[in-house]
């Protein structure tokens, strides 16, 4: 009979067995099995395992237990997203605090000056985006001469984001001689080259293969032209009452999905990009606590977004990056929960669905679009509706009557007097000098005909 792996079989500490009672862990998930003992060994460690495994504690609870009773800054953590710096701060905070381990999160979207007062407290563990640390070394607020240890967290992402200089950058200015770890779902060609130069002798810990989909996830795609993705989302929603993420390709569908959504009477929050810190953080702790029935997202969110029970993924557009659908897919089925992961495929995406099969080694499913579906049937109704009443544009060429004109013919020079040299004469102005025999206008005449001396300007 084998025996069942606890948190003490570890090699953890009796305070941070207390920490993990306290918050509720029981047992350690496969990765932090694997990952916890070579971490607390001070190896560097390479760790792979879909999202929502618990990754995040796997690198914390090492680090709080390295890190106790020291000061200043010895532990950077990276991340890509705002959004996960702040999930890895919670944990920090779980399982740290009551051990005086303590973190400064350095995100963009915020002010600077109270990063630079934790900064200033000699906190233990620095958590960064990397946009954000380069600003605070490159004002020398921050620096990195006393880190120990290094955990680069999803540094795919981080690397498809268009991190790579800001990595060098950062990496430069560590020390050598460091434990270096590397978390992720997904291990790119990219990732692996990074890890070959900055690791040594990595322990690899590789839960499932690069690129598997949370087992638990049920997961379906609906093949549907573009104009009907919304009216397919309204349907679906309809069928159950579960919260429900929705991603986007951009800013601007996400936008206008969110409008969509709430005139059709949901309660909706959205993030992105140009949504502020404060506004982000509202709706997410909105979705949290059922404020909100539905968030719809860019890809920011697929990485940290730890909302637990989300019942529903929406890819509502494919991502263009196949890794990322491993990530959003992520999102439900978290930890020993199950959920439901459907995507909508519109033939111009048909490639990108491909991309994910090859990833993920697998087809997905697919399943029928709801047509007879009374909320279906009515927001394509609507849709059809709209674009009966839409304004028709003018055609070309026509004024505000609609009465056709003649196209207008380019306006050529007519000829010209000329000047000694031969070329049109002009006087001190700048204008043409009337032609020979006429007499020049009344300085006054000519302010009538110039609407009272204004020139005037094409619209």
């Amino acid at each position: 009979m084998t025996d069942i792996p606890t948190f003490a079989s570890l090699g953890l500490s009796p305070s941070a067995l207390a920490s993990l009672d306290h918050a509720g862990f029981t047992k350690p998930t496969p990765i932090q099995q694997r990952a916890i003992p070579p971490a607390l060994a001070g190896r560097d460690l390479i760790g792979c395992a879909a999202t929502g495994t618990g990754k995040t504690a796997a690198f914390v609870l090492p680090i709080v237990e390295r890190l106790q009773g020291r000061r200043g800054p010895r532990a950077l953590v990276l991340a890509p997203t705002r959004e996960l710096a702040l999930q890895i701060s919670e944990h920090l905070e779980l399982f740290g605090k009551a051990r005086a381990v303590y973190g400064a999160v350095l995100i963009g979207g915020v002010g600077m000056e109270k990063q630079v007062q934790a900064l200033r407290e000699k906190r233990q563990v620095v958590i960064a985006t990397p946009g954000r640390l380069i600003d605070h070394l490159e004002r020398r607020t921050a620096t990195l001469e006393s880190i120990e240890i290094l955990v680069l967290d999803e540094a795919d992402r981080m690397l498809d984001m268009g991190f790579r200089p800001q990595l060098e950058r950062i990496l430069a200015r560590l020390p050598k001689a460091r434990q270096t770890m590397l978390f992720s779902a997904t291990i790119a060609h990219e990732v692996a080259e990074l890890a070959q130069r900055h690791l040594d002798k990595p322990v690899r810990v590789e839960i499932e293969r690069s690129g598997t989909v949370a087992q638990r996830a049920l997961q379906r795609v609906f093949h549907v032209p573009s104009l009907e993705k919304t009216a397919l989302l309204l349907a679906l929603l309809a069928e159950s009452g579960e919260s429900t993420l929705v991603f986007t390709r951009t800013k601007h569908r996400a936008d206008r999905l969110c409008r969509a959504l709430s005139r059709a009477g949901h309660q909706v929050a959205r993030i992105h990009g140009d949504r502020t810190q404060g506004q982000r953080q509202k709706a997410l702790e909105g979705f949290r606590n059922g404020d909100f029935r539905v968030l719809v997202a860019t890809d920011i969110a697929a990485r940290g977004l730890d909302v637990e029970q989300i019942g529903h993924v929406v890819n509502y557009d494919l991502p263009q990056v196949p890794e990322d659908y491993v990530h959003r897919v992520g999102r439900t089925a978290r930890a020993a929960a199950s959920g439901r992961a459907s995507s909508f495929c519109s033939p111009e995406e048909q490639p990108l669905l491909r991309d994910i099969e090859r990833l993920t080694r697998r087809p997905v499913p697919t399943s029928e679009v709801p047509r007879d579906s009374p909320v279906f049937v009515a927001e394509l109704a609507k849709l059809a509706e709209r674009k009966a009443n839409a304004p028709t544009p003018r055609p070309a060429g026509r004024g505000a009557t609609g009465s056709a004109r003649e196209p207008e013919r380019s306006r050529k020079p007519g000829p010209r007097a000329k000047g000694p040299s031969g070329g049109p004469a002009s006087t001190k102005a700048g204008r043409l000098a009337p032609k020979p025999g006429t007499r020049p206008a009344h300085p006054a005449k000519r302010a009538a005909h110039s609407g009272g001396g204004r020139s005037k300007r094409r619209g």
